[in-house]
């Protein structure tokens, strides 16, 4: 096992360089000059000077790739235009958000995807069977920014329960008196509808899978032979069957965490939620390309990082499994 994350780890290396790469190539392939583009005409003379040394665009192609490799290995990604801080304060602000936020929401739908889909495979053919497919089905396939809208519009416009948009609200916030529970609580009040959105357009993949997944394990021989010891069927279930239909479900939850740190944009756009999502948006539409590059990379790399993990986590659910 150790030397198989070695060699993973290597591998992440080096696609995670090449992921570099690609990005400072893309940059200076796009239409325009780099330097127009990474300099705000908001800024004064000196400011820009001062920035455009800071990148070396003004060096050599190689010379300027060293700085970027330089740069990123010791966590430095520029200024952001917008906010005037390092882009790294601004992403590590905002990330907190994103994380609480979505691995609430992917975990809740994990755990109801795989418990419903568990009770569909064992009823097959039955009602349970079609109630919970039919669901996942209908789930899975929304359209995510209408799903948000038709709840902002129902939840929060006409029944008047939740907050339509925002993370916290400011009377709660910014009076010294308010314990710190009543924080916790009106965050959650607010994050009500976003994860509502998020659970149902998630549950229903992680439903589906384990489904088909505890279909194919319901054929394998150790069930068979389980039966024939006379265990019960809520053992065999649950002891023998769900483990090792979950490996596709790990695979999907494990991406599904990793790429939830881009924030889904749409998402946070909808329902102005303050995370790294809503940010990328920001920075691509309001050309803050310090901001933008780091948020993809920050994604790149969870995602590489990831990988990884579920790989571990499938030789310590099936034993079958050797690296």
């Amino acid at each position: 096992m150790k030397r198989f994350i070695i060699k993973r780890m290597a591998q992440v290396v080096v696609v995670l360089f090449l992921i570099l790469t690609v990005l400072f190539v893309l940059f200076r392939l796009a239409p325009g000059d780099p330097v127009e583009r990474m300099v705000d005409p908001n800024l004064t003379l000196e400011e820009a000077e001062h920035l455009v040394e800071q990148l070396g665009l003004k060096e050599p192609i190689l010379t300027q790739y060293g700085i970027y490799l330089k740069n990123f290995a010791m966590g430095h990604f520029g200024h952001s235009f917008h906010y005037g801080q390092p882009v790294a304060e601004v992403i590590w602000e905002k990330l907190p958000n994103t994380i609480l936020l979505f691995t609430t929401a992917v975990i809740l739908a994990a755990l109801v995807g795989v418990s419903w889909g568990k009770i569909a495979a064992w009823s097959k053919g039955k009602w349970k069977d079609l109630a919970f497919t039919v669901a996942a089905l209908v789930t899975h396939t929304l359209f995510l920014p209408w799903l948000a809208l038709l709840l902002v519009w129902f939840f929060g416009y006409r029944l008047e329960w939740f907050p339509i948009t925002g993370m916290m609200s400011e009377e709660v916030w910014l009076d010294p008196d308010t314990a710190w529970w009543q924080k916790a609580w009106d965050v959650g009040y607010h994050m009500m509808l976003p994860l509502l959105t998020l659970f149902l357009i998630h549950f229903g993949s992680y439903l589906l899978v384990m489904r088909s997944s505890m279909l194919d394990t319901l054929k394998e021989d150790y069930i068979v032979t389980a039966r024939a010891k006379g265990l019960s069927e809520k053992a065999i279930r649950n002891r023998h069957a769900a483990p090792n239909a979950m490996l596709p479900v790990v695979t999907s939850v494990g991406l599904s965490l990793a790429f939830s740190i881009n924030g889904g944009a749409l998402t946070e756009t909808v329902f102005s939620w303050p995370g790294i999502g809503r940010e990328l948006v920001f920075a691509v539409s309001h050309n803050d390309y310090p901001l933008a590059q780091a948020c993809f990379l920050l994604i790149a790399t969870v995602v590489l990082f990831s990988n990884v993990v579920v790989d571990v986590l499938y030789a310590y659910l099936d034993p079958r499994i050797r690296y």
